[in-house]
């Protein structure tokens, strides 16, 4: 209930905060119908969406990441870190030069993710499989991989465009028009998990663990894997790369709340929801009227994270 009510204020506020303010009586009399014309187009066409579409990517970030780390048994396991957010970045900047739909932007960033989550779980494959560390080591490696074809495409980029793609490479919500895309995906991917809490605690004792109990594993594994670039996929096309919301949230929320995925999953999706909303608030207000990225606000949030991880972890 607290988290809930955390992302409605944090709503709330993306609405009323701006380089026009609304007061609480002007966006009660919008929502209800009524209020001035000129406030009504400036919520109900711009902030409204652009809140909503914060949201459901913060949201679809912090559920990507927690799957993440119970499959893998580390905290520092995040969809940006590990490559899936690079790869998803490729697959959408490739469909734009030669000039998809929407849904083929969708689709292509779908497959660069699946694809990257291919190659770091095939790359990190060992005597006696994969260990997180290794698994952590080789997301790396292929984010960085990612990052030089991303340079590369964005060579091929005519200049007309290349400002809005670099943009959108650093976490742009300003183009997010439709919040639509990503809550139809959210919605149901947060319902499929649910029932899967139990299971995902059993699994984060370990695979073999899990097997003794009588757990599915590898099909469990394949369901994680499959749904965390989907999940990731989405938000890249929703609103460019932005990084470490996947890793702070379910982290944070393991300190306060313990691992019990039942709580973790769906306390991920407010959180992460109300954290990118209010960072998205505040990149769009701090310099206004010019606009900073959303993910330069949330890599200063998350970087500081990322070490403080790394350093417990040694």
């Amino acid at each position: 209930m607290v988290l809930a009510g955390l992302g409605l204020l944090a709503v709330a506020a993306a609405l009323a905060v701006g380089s026009v303010p609304i007061t609480v009586g002007q966006l009660l009399a919008v929502l209800t119908g009524g209020g001035d014309p000129l406030h009504r187009e400036l919520l109900l066409s711009l902030r409204l969406p652009r809140a909503l579409a914060a949201f459901a990517t913060g949201g679809l970030l912090s559920l990507a990441g927690a799957l993440m780390q119970v499959l893998l048994r580390n905290p520092l396991a995040d969809p940006y870190v590990l490559g899936l957010s690079g790869g998803a970045a490729v697959g959408a900047l490739g469909a734009m030069l030669v000039g998809a739909a929407a849904f083929g932007v969708s689709g292509a960033a779908f497959a660069g993710a699946l694809l990257s989550t291919l190659l770091v779980f095939g790359l990190a494959q060992g005597v006696g499989g994969w260990s997180p560390t290794r698994l952590l080591l080789t997301g790396v490696v292929v984010a960085a991989g990612w990052s030089a074809v991303v340079t590369f495409l964005l060579t091929l980029s005519p200049a007309d465009q290349l400002p809005g793609m670099l943009y959108w490479l650093m976490g742009d919500l300003s183009y997010a028009r439709s919040p639509l895309p990503a809550w139809l995906v959210l919605v149901p991917a947060l319902l499929a998990t649910l029932p899967l809490g139990r299971t995902l605690n059993v699994l984060a004792r370990g695979p073999l663990q899990a097997a003794a109990l009588g757990v599915a594993v590898r099909p469990l594994e394949i369901t994680v894997y499959v749904l965390a670039s989907l999940l990731t996929a989405v938000a890249v096309t929703t609103a460019g790369s932005v990084g470490f919301v996947g890793l702070v949230v379910p982290h944070m929320l393991r300190l306060l709340l313990g691992n019990d995925q039942r709580l973790i999953l769906p306390a991920s999706v407010l959180a992460g929801g109300a954290l990118l909303t209010l960072a998205d608030t505040l990149a769009r207000t701090l310099l206004a009227p010019e606009q900073l990225p959303v993910g330069v606000i949330t890599a200063l949030l998350g970087v500081p994270t990322f070490l403080f991880l790394l350093y417990r972890s040694r």
